[in-house]
């Protein structure tokens, strides 16, 4: 890629900030920074380069989505990320929410089903930006991954109809998990493991691709 179009990119996500992040609300500085700094442009189809800062999800492959940007900043914002955690994605799918993740927590385990997403996600993080602190597994996200919990913080990138509870017990005493649950209406939840016990917060109403399990 040419530097007129490396340019045209850094003024792009500069503009998404300003015109996408801050003005709905995203304060966390971490957060906002990081958006600044990570390429979205390589994470989608080369045909959709030129959308890559569109204010909407756009296709990767697969029947799958790279969220809009805001529901990523969002999403991020709510996990109320310190740095020192350890987290779990639920649906890798271009691996853009997982850079964001690993700029800010300490260590992230991502999971995605569909392989050729998974393959490709994993070349780009590992290879190209050069991740150390990402652990890949393609599988079925709604099982979690026993083998690194407990997690302080859980991320679901697709909407299960029903949240599967058994994450619950992968979930650190104080830790919090985002995702999206429902069928044709969809709310993103957020769910802190407190005393033992699960309070459950609705937060905004969004739209996401299906869990498969």
């Amino acid at each position: 890629m040419s530097r007129n179009f490396s340019e045209i990119f850094s003024e792009q996500r500069k503009k998404m900030l300003i015109e996408q992040l801050i003005p709905r609300g995203i304060e966390d500085v971490k957060v906002l920074e990081v958006m600044g700094k990570i390429p979205r442009e390589e994470f989608v189809k080369t045909k959709e380069k030129v959308r890559s800062y569109f204010d909407g999800p756009l296709p990767i492959g697969n029947n799958q989505t790279i969220s809009q940007p805001y529901i990523v900043a969002y999403m991020t914002e709510m996990l109320e990320l310190t740095g020192n955690e350890n987290i779990l994605e639920l649906g890798t799918g271009s691996g853009y929410q997982t850079a964001v993740l690993a700029e800010i927590a300490e260590e992230v385990s991502t999971i995605e089903l569909i392989p050729e997403l998974a393959g490709i996600a994993e070349e780009l993080l590992t290879r190209e930006f050069g991740y150390t602190n990402i652990r890949f597994k393609t599988g079925n996200g709604a099982e979690g991954w026993t083998e690194h919990a407990p997690y302080n913080r859980i991320i679901v990138t697709a909407a299960p109809v029903e949240f599967p509870e058994l994450l619950f017990d992968q979930l650190a005493e104080g830790g919090i998990i985002i995702a999206p649950v429902g069928g044709y209406t969809q709310n993103l939840m957020k769910y802190q493991k407190m005393n033992g016990k699960i309070i459950q917060t609705g937060l905004i109403a969004v739209s996401f691709v299906p869990l498969i399990v």
